[in-house]
């Protein structure tokens, strides 16, 4: 389960972030904000070969002593940023697969809404009862 939940916007400013131990929240938008170069070379690594997929899952970003770093993009090069505790080694790639298809169906939601401005902060109590279901119990 995740420690940590981001959407960051084309532009690399967060739309959402929520994390669970909320006196690591400063270390948590570090971690998402340091994740995203990361991210930007496994894009351009990936170069035209990434165009042709419809599954943009990044994998691994990168492990640090607590944590580990997941990353997911959309067609629309949002980026879904999601830190999980390095202890869990239960947790599978397939499973971080399928919590990302969870975000991202979510995530398609708020922006179905027509009351909804893309580029705004994401405020969705539907939304946020997703990423909720996906952090690790408090």
């Amino acid at each position: 389960m995740a420690v940590c939940v981001s959407v960051i916007a084309k532009e690399n400013y967060p739309l959402y972030i929520h994390s669970i131990p909320s006196e690591n929240q400063l270390k948590f938008h570090y971690t998402v904000h340091t994740s995203l170069d990361v991210v930007d070379e496994k894009i351009s690594a990936m170069g035209k070969a990434l165009v042709d997929q419809r599954e943009l899952y990044l994998g691994l970003l990168y492990p640090t002593e607590d944590y580990k770093v997941y990353g997911y993009v959309t067609n629309s090069k949002v980026k879904f940023v999601m830190v999980v505790d390095s202890s869990n080694t239960a947790l599978r790639d397939n499973e971080i697969r399928s919590m990302f298809r969870k975000l991202y169906n979510s995530y398609t939601d708020v922006m179905c809404n027509p009351f909804y401005n893309p580029g705004d902060p994401i405020q969705s109590r539907a939304f946020d009862k997703t990423v909720t279901s996906m952090m690790v119990p408090a």
